[in-house]
Formats: structure tokens, C-alpha cells, sequence
């Protein structure tokens, strides 16, 4: 089993199929098989990596402590034991804001990154007020009712209780990820960086509404804005074809190499 080494840190991963790759970086409740229905449809195409952050599925999870903070060394640790160039970095949820702030520490192999359902922690008091605003709503809900539709939990009670069991396998726990949003990048920080952004949703996502999203698009030039209709925070689990698809469209036109611009 492959396992890279994060400042002594055994960090778990996976490398599936061939071709550009992309890199997933879960959320608070996955690991590295959370990505199941993604890496089935997409390594036939791509180069497809999963990660456990250290805390989650079968990373280290011995230190007494998580802190968020050294969730972006476990992907660069990944990045650098495979000496991938040109990523994709996918992140889901506030593994968004790990993936985000990895690419800003390795620029020369990261092309560009994904923040599902997130803002990536980016500092701006407007878009740090209209994330605040979602959440105050989204706390309202019952925690499954935030992630995914009722609909789908009625009709696919099977894959709903399997969406939850994946968090059992887990030690480290959302409140070991909430400092991450510490010290985040600016918008400038962002684009001195050279790496292209991309902020992909879902219209029903109860977590980080369509118009804070948009809005945190509309912030920084160059970035793109995908929003999937009906998917709601856990697009990647409650509508695998949509958001696969977009994945796919995302990495064949964001990561044109650099040098070749």
C-alpha cells in the first residue's frame, strides 16, 4: 500500500489509471474511498489520485491533536512521492481550502484547483460575511439535510446510510478542520501564483449558496464558475454523472501546462 511521508507523517493514498491527473482531497466526513464512483469513471482517461488526510481512513491517525494546518503538507507529501506536474487538485467541502492552500505551496506542479463547495478559505471581509451568512442558515438544518436532498435520502436510503458509515472510519473530526480558514490567501495572493481557480457548486447545496459562490468568482479575474443544477453539497456522492462531468470538462480545459502559454 502506497503511503507518503508528511514530516514524519504516514499519509495514505492511491494512484489509479493513466493520463492528466487529478487530485481528490476530501471533506470533513470522506477518505479515500469516498471517491469510489468518481475513480471508476474517470481513470479510464485520467490519472486518478485519493488521499487520506492524516486523521482519516488509513493516515496516521496517532497524534493525540489534529490541526488543520498540516493538512496542506499531506497532499504536497503526496504531490512530491509521485512527482506528478500539471494536477488538478479537486477538494471537497472544506478539503477545498487543504487543496487550495497545497497549490500555493507547490505552484510548479499544481495547474490549477477545484474548490467544491467552498470558497477555498480566501481572505475577503465580503466574501468571509456572505460565508457566515450560509452557514447561519445551514446550522438550521439537520446535519444530513445539509449535505444531501430529501429526495435522495427517501428514494436512495441504501447509499444514504453508506454515506454516512464513511465517517466511522475516521478519527480526526470537523472541528480539527475549522482552523484551516486561518491566515488564508488573499485574492492577490491567488493571482501572483499562477494558478487557475475554479469554484464548482450545486444549486441546491445548503451549505455555500450559489450567490456567495458567484460572487467569490466575480472577485477574482480569470477564475471559472460551474454550477450544476439540482446538486446539492454532496455532489460528488448524490449526482456522480453531473459532477463527473464536470470534472472532466474542468481538467481537459483549465490545466493547459504554463509553459506552453
Amino acid at each position: 500500500m502506497p503511503f507518503a511521508d508528511s514530516d514524519g507523517t504516514s499519509i495514505y493514498y492511491e494512484r489509479h489509471g493513466s493520463g492528466p491527473a487529478i487530485l481528490f482531497v476530501h471533506g470533513s466526513g470522506g477518505h479515500h474511498a469516498a471517491w469510489w464512483q468518481q475513480v471508476a469513471a474517470l481513470r479510464e482517461e485520467f490519472t486518478v489520485v485519493t488521499v487520506d488526510l492524516r486523521g482519516f481512513g488509513k493516515s496516521d491517525s496517532s497524534m493525540p491533536e489534529f490541526d488543520g494546518q498540516d493538512f496542506p503538507g499531506d497532499v504536497v507529501a503526496v504531490l512530491d512521492t509521485e512527482n506528478l506536474t500539471d494536477v488538478m487538485l479537486v477538494g471537497q467541502s472544506i478539503g477545498s481550502v487543504a487543496a487550495l492552500r497545497a497549490a500555493l505551496l507547490r505552484p510548479e506542479r499544481v495547474a490549477s484547483v477545484v474548490l467544491g463547495h467552498s470558497l477555498g478559505g480566501i481572505s475577503h471581509p465580503e466574501l468571509r460575511e456572505l460565508a457566515a451568512a450560509d452557514r447561519a442558515e445551514a446550522v438550521k438544518l439537520p446535519v444530513i439535510d445539509r449535505l444531501l436532498t430529501a429526495p435522495f435520502q427517501r428514494e436512495r436510503a441504501d447509499l444514504t446510510f453508506l454515506f454516512q458509515q464513511m465517517g466511522t472510519f475516521n478519527v480526526a473530526r470537523m472541528q480539527d478542520l475549522r482552523n484551516l480558514d486561518t491566515d488564508g490567501p488573499s485574492l492577490d495572493d491567488l493571482r501572483d501564483s499562477g494558478v487557475r481557480v475554479a469554484f464548482l457548486a450545486g444549486e441546491r447545496d445548503a451549505v455555500l449558496g450559489v450567490k456567495t459562490v458567484t460572487r467569490a468568482h466575480e472577485l477574482l479575474p480569470g477564475s471559472h464558475l460551474e454550477i450544476v443544477p439540482g446538486a446539492p453539497h454532496s455532489m460528488y456522492w448524490e449526482t456522480p454523472r453531473a459532477y463527473n462531468a464536470a470534472i472532466a470538462r474542468l481538467r481537459r480545459t483549465l490545466t493547459v501546462p504554463k509553459d506552453t502559454e
